[in-house]
């Protein structure tokens, strides 16, 4: 079971969800770290995050975020600080759009 399961529905469509995804793990990457693989499909993409102690994947589809994580060690120290970060991120992504 993951560590941080975070869900958001939207109404930005497939496409306009994918640039926000990207967009989102091009931030992950520059600012923690990570290594981000993006996966584009006919319903929906697929985000692969992982590095400094936490490896997951962002599910996007027309209607949804779906992000899991699981955590290591010493990043589960911080697992409610990391699942803060996460949510205001994906609640000001959609505020903006």
């Amino acid at each position: 079971m993951p560590d941080i399961q975070i869900s958001r529905t939207h109404a930005l469509g497939l496409a306009a969800a994918r640039e926000h995804a990207q967009r989102w793990g091009e931030k992950a990457a520059e600012k923690f770290g990570v290594q981000c693989e993006y996966e584009s499909g006919d319903v929906q993409d697929l985000l692969r995050f992982s590095g400094n102690g936490v490896d997951g994947q962002l599910v996007v589809t027309a209607s949804a975020f779906e992000l899991e994580a699981e955590l290591g060690f010493l990043a589960a120290m911080f697992k409610d600080s990391i699942e803060a970060k996460l949510n205001a991120q994906f609640d000001e992504l959609l505020a903006k759009s």
